[in-house]
């Protein structure tokens, strides 16, 4: 039998897009079939059939034999906006892409503030690797092309400039920043591109979504005829606002990625390299979405994640930042066997990094000296609140006495108290003031030195209904989600003069 592939290019009206896609539901084409097709990647340019509805008609008739099966090895379909938002997808969709040029694109950052903590889009990295099999694929990541200079561990300060801050930001007394190119710098190198067919933007932030925006738009008019589709952590705990932003397509959901390791080399040489041995994390707190990301929890092999090290260390990383939630949960079975593997390969070549916060209930004597000859360089330890009822939202993962014994044990290891930070939240909702001031002297006292983290309410997390109860712009605008300020200006439970009080009190003993 011989197949056939057709491209149907589906125009702005929502006639158009009703009728094809009642036309596959009646025949039960599973959407995951259609392809994202360019004239000329292995098929003529006469397989190209233009939109109409006689036209279409017959193309789809055309896919199928007498009886009624489905005869087209790949049925394709362009579409640049889909009436009244983007149309959803899922990551198989786009990992059934074939003979495609793929550019996938990390936005610049619009914020009050921006940090390298070995920040990669890991995810839109494992897609393109994923993807080059069957596809040419590229990078542009706005962030590392604004680099300005490097800062410890391999990390990079990052170009920024003064911009307009959004309206909901108006009674903010603070500036907002573009973290990235200039139009005129991103202009300038992408026009030397080959145009790409699709284009995947990621998302990180919720509240990072007036940057995605903003490349989004300029992408339009830089390549009007790509197909550009959404995804990352924005795009799945905010779907609905994703589909507004300007794509084609929002990808809703993640998905455990389909490649070993993520496509680094794309960068070139590389200072850093960053991991995920695990995926998902197996405790429920209520204020984060890695349930929500990744609603199963995985380890992954051994011998999969040295691989994954191994290439970005080939590729000239000398620092790795583990993304892992739990990199320490069954120590014995892979944390233990990963650092011996890892002493025995690079023998302190490799400067290692826990920015994500360790659970101090599993760092005992063994386990501080095993991070102390791994070269384990910044620890993060995961402390929260020494409230109970904060404890409670945060699994009881971990106790007074637990704390207190981990510090212990990382200072006979030889840890100095800078180098193991403690993460304490505040401004959750109902939270008493006082407890996170108890919280910070509580570290100070065993000899660790506390590190404020402000609440940020994600959406789907138990917490974050709890302030939509009493904020409920919260749930319509992802701006108001930012930790900088949701609790000082927005929530009213933190004023910020008493904010500015918890984060001295972290700076110097009082």
């Amino acid at each position: 039998m011989t197949h056939r592939a057709v491209e149907v290019r589906v125009f702005h009206t929502a006639h158009t897009k009703a009728y094809f896609f009642t036309y596959c539901q009646t025949r039960a084409i599973s959407l995951s079939r259609l392809r994202i097709f360019r004239a000329g990647a292995g098929f003529s340019a006469a397989g190209v059939v233009p939109w109409s509805r006689g036209a279409a008609r017959e193309a789809l008739r055309a896919a199928f034999d007498k009886e009624g099966n489905w005869t087209m090895t790949n049925f394709f379909v362009r579409t640049n906006k889909f009436a009244g938002g983007a149309a959803s997808m899922t990551q198989d969709d786009l990992l059934s892409l074939r003979g495609a040029r793929v550019l996938g694109v990390h936005p610049p950052v619009r914020d009050l503030a921006f940090m390298d903590l070995w920040s990669k889009p890991l995810g839109l990295l494992y897609l393109l690797q994923s993807l080059r099999a069957e596809n040419s694929v590229a990078l542009f990541d706005c962030v590392w092309e604004a680099r300005e200079g490097l800062k410890s561990y391999g990390r990079q300060k990052t170009a920024k400039h003064e911009i307009e801050k959004p309206a909901p930001y108006a009674a903010v007394r603070r500036r907002y920043f573009h973290f990235g190119p200039s139009r005129g710098e991103i202009v300038g190198k992408l026009a030397r591109m080959e145009t790409p067919d699709v284009i995947l933007v990621t998302s990180a932030m919720t509240y990072w979504y007036p940057g995605v925006k903003w490349i989004i738009e300029l992408l339009r008019e830089i390549f009007p005829e790509s197909e550009i589709i959404l995804g990352g952590v924005y795009a799945s705990l905010c779907p609905e606002h994703a589909a507004r932003l300007g794509a084609a397509r929002v990808v809703r959901g993640r998905a455990e990625p389909a490649a070993p390791y993520p496509a680094m080399d794309l960068y070139g040489a590389i200072n850093y390299g960053v991991s995920m041995t695990s995926f998902g994390c197996p405790f429920s707190c209520g204020y984060c979405a890695s349930g929500i990301l990744w609603p199963r929890y995985r380890r992954r092999p051994l011998a999969e994640a040295l691989a994954e090290i191994d290439y970005q260390a080939a590729l000239g990383a000398r620092d790795v930042a583990f993304y892992d939630d739990a990199l320490l949960l069954g120590k014995e079975e892979f944390f233990y066997p990963l650092c011996r593997e890892l002493t025995a390969r690079y023998g302190g070549a490799l400067r290692l990094h826990t920015p994500n916060g360790l659970h101090v209930r599993q760092i005992d004597g063994r386990c501080a000296q095993t991070l102390a000859e791994s070269n384990f360089k910044t620890i993060r330890l995961s402390l929260e609140s020494i409230d109970p009822k904060i404890a409670r939202e945060s699994s009881g993962k971990v106790a007074r006495e637990e704390y207190a014994a981990a510090v212990r044990n990382l200072r006979a290891a030889g840890y100095a108290p800078e180098d193991c930070e403690t993460y304490i939240l505040a401004g959750l909702p109902g939270q008493d003031i006082q407890s996170v001031k108890d919280t910070i002297n509580f570290v100070w006292d065993n000899g660790g030195v506390p590190k404020l983290a402000e609440f940020s309410p994600i959406p789907g997390t138990p917490l974050f209904e709890a302030a939509a109860r009493k904020l409920p712009a919260l749930r319509t605008e992802p701006l108001l989600q930012n930790n900088s300020v949701y609790c000082s200006y927005f929530s009213k439970d933190i004023t910020p003069a008493e904010l500015q009080e918890l984060k001295d009190m972290t700076k110097r003993r009082g």
